[in-house]
C-alpha cells in the first residue's frame, strides 16, 4: 500500500498519525494574580505538529498553592479527563467534586475553574475543538 492510500487529505494537505510522549514537549506556565498558577504540555496543536482540528494536551495543578487556575472561559468547548488526584471544579455557578477517572464536557464560553483539593498533584488531559491551542482566546473575568 502506498504511503498515500494510509494517509489522509484534509483540505488538500497531507496528514500523517503522529505518536508523542509527553516529556518531549515543552512545560509551559501561568503563575500572577489574573490567571493563577497551572503548569501544561501541548501534545497537539496545528502550530506545533501537522495536525488540525483537535488540541490537546496534560495540564498539572500542585498540591499547596494558595493561588488556583482562575475563573475562565474560550469559545471552543474543552474536555478534561483527570489523570490523577482529585479536585473542585467550578462552572458557572455549579461546583462539582473531580477525582482520577472524571470526565468533564465544558461547553462553548462557560466559566470554569479548577482546584486541586488532594495531597498529589492534580493531573488532566485536556482536549479543545479547535486546530492550535494559540487560537484559543482565553478570558478571565474579575471575580
Amino acid at each position: 500500500m502506498s504511503s498515500l492510500n494510509r494517509d489522509s487529505i484534509v483540505n488538500k494537505k497531507i496528514v500523517r498519525p503522529i505518536i508523542l510522549h509527553e516529556d518531549d514537549c515543552e512545560l509551559e506556565a501561568w503563575d500572577d494574580e489574573e490567571k493563577g498558577f497551572v503548569t501544561w504540555r501541548t501534545l497537539v496543536s496545528g502550530d506545533r505538529t501537522p495536525t488540525e482540528g483537535l488540541t490537546c494536551g496534560v495540564a498539572e495543578l500542585p498540591v499547596g498553592r494558595t493561588t488556583i487556575f482562575r475563573m475562565h472561559r474560550h469559545a471552543p468547548p474543552e474536555i478534561y479527563y483527570v489523570l490523577e488526584g482529585f479536585g473542585a471544579l467550578k462552572i458557572n455557578d455549579q461546583e462539582y467534586a473531580v477525582k482520577k477517572g472524571s470526565t468533564i464536557y465544558i461547553p462553548s464560553n462557560d466559566t470554569h475553574c479548577l482546584i486541586n483539593c488532594g495531597d498529589v498533584p492534580l493531573r488532566l488531559f485536556y482536549v479543545f475543538a479547535a486546530d492550535s491551542f494559540s487560537d484559543i482566546e482565553y478570558e478571565f473575568p474579575q471575580s
